[in-house]
């Protein structure tokens, strides 16, 4: 079925995130993002990342985020200031629960994640906000340079390899190199995405394949994340590149 994006997709395509955070922590403007992580049965670190980066795009193209949605004026308020997203875990009870706070689930092959309709620091819901930022790391790798599966017209994230983040870091970052990634569509190919279920996939490159992907960002060809270096990594670190398949 059709979705029109007109305002999402011209949202993504502009903004600039470009306002400094306040001075008060609790103004801060953020994007929740809760992986499911059971305990008994953890997701691959492969599937979940994708369903995290999916979750992002889902919701940023979701009809409810245009300009006469029920969730346009946090995500234009969000949009504003610096694009900040806090992953978090939960597992039973508080998956379910979490369900019930607004946002946007994407499911890959039983791994889940949900991304919120970002909003003010301060004003998280308790649902969300109880649950722990820290202990989302699991095992397992990416695939590599290998042809991906991904279907035309999606996109590929790749990960930096020569740097180590958790997996909620790297949600984070897939997340905002998915809504990037927009910006290397039209507006109807962003639509044709959108009505597809944002099809994407997650990757580590080689050594001399990051090296020209790094050369393709600094030509235009492709789209990168660089961190602003609050949590884990150095500050300006390009941490994931988006590419059109």
């Amino acid at each position: 079925m059709f979705v029109q994006v007109i305002d999402q997709y011209r949202r993504l395509v502009s903004y600039l995130g470009r306002y400094d955070d306040s001075e008060d922590p609790a103004n801060v403007q953020a994007m929740q993002m809760v992986l499911r992580i059971e305990k008994n049965d953890p997701p691959g670190r492969h599937r979940l990342l994708v369903a995290a980066a999916r979750s992002v795009a889902l919701l940023c193209l979701d009809p409810r985020v245009a300009d006469d949605g029920e969730w346009a004026a946090p995500m234009d308020a969000w949009c504003d200031a610096r694009i900040r997203k806090i992953a978090r875990r939960a597992r039973g009870a508080q998956w379910l629960a979490a369900q019930d706070v607004a946002g946007v689930t994407a499911e890959v092959d039983g791994a889940m994640a949900r991304a919120y309709v970002p909003g003010r620091v301060g004003e998280v819901d308790k649902r969300i906000a109880k649950l722990q930022i820290g202990g989302t790391d699991i095992d397992g790798d990416l695939p590599g340079d290998e042809p991906a599966p991904t279907a035309p017209g999606g996109l590929t994230l790749w990960v930096n390899p020569d740097l180590a983040m958790t997996v909620g870091k790297t949600a984070a970052q897939v997340g905002h190199a998915a809504m990037l990634g927009v910006r290397l569509m039209t507006e109807a190919e962003a639509a044709d995405w959108y009505a597809a279920g944002c099809p994407l996939d997650v990757r580590r490159p080689g050594p001399d394949h990051w090296a020209q992907l790094t050369a393709a960002v600094a030509a235009g060809r492709v789209v990168g994340v660089q961190d602003a270096g609050f949590t884990e990594i150095e500050p300006g670190s390009l941490t994931v590149v988006a590419e059109r398949r």
